[in-house]
């Protein structure tokens, strides 16, 4: 595994990422924006499922995010997604202690979702960051955009 703490070969990127999702289960899409500051290089990539939930979308467009990256990396995660970045900062931790389990002693939803981003965040020193929904940021309208037309895509619409 590689060593997760920053050192000047490790790159600075920015990773905005949304889910949206028609009906709750019902067609999903997810995004993200993987930005370069440093050589103004960005990547945008959408998907999307026939059937899911929106915090299925909202995970699997950090993991695709995640995926992405080639190297260790500082990474800092936009996100409008409490969900995603309450469970990466302060729940996480707890559950993976309790095997898995939710403070009522209940399995956690979305669990290979979960794993998988326990994986892939070992290997990046990550900051979150909070970014209200649809309130004209930029990076967060185009990846809403992206979801939503992969989640229309996913519908067959």
């Amino acid at each position: 595994m590689a060593d997760p703490r920053p050192t000047k070969q490790n790159a600075t990127v920015e990773l905005y990422t949304d889910g949206a999702c028609s009906g709750n289960p019902g067609p999903g899409g997810w995004a993200y924006i993987l930005r370069h500051p440093s050589t103004k290089k960005e990547r945008e990539a959408s998907g999307g499922d026939p059937a899911t939930t929106n915090t299925r979308m909202e995970l699997t467009a950090v993991i695709r995010g995640l995926e992405a990256l080639t190297r260790p990396s500082e990474v800092d995660l936009y996100s409008d997604s409490q969900y995603v970045l309450k469970g990466l900062k302060e729940w996480m931790a707890a559950w993976k202690k309790r095997g898995w389990k939710t403070a009522d002693k209940k399995p956690v939803k979305n669990q290979d979702l979960w794993t998988r981003l326990d994986e892939l965040i070992a290997d990046h020193q990550v900051r979150f960051h909070w970014v209200r929904g649809h309130s004209e940021h930029p990076e967060n309208e185009r990846c809403d955009q992206l979801a939503v037309a992969a989640r229309d895509a996913a519908a067959g619409l």
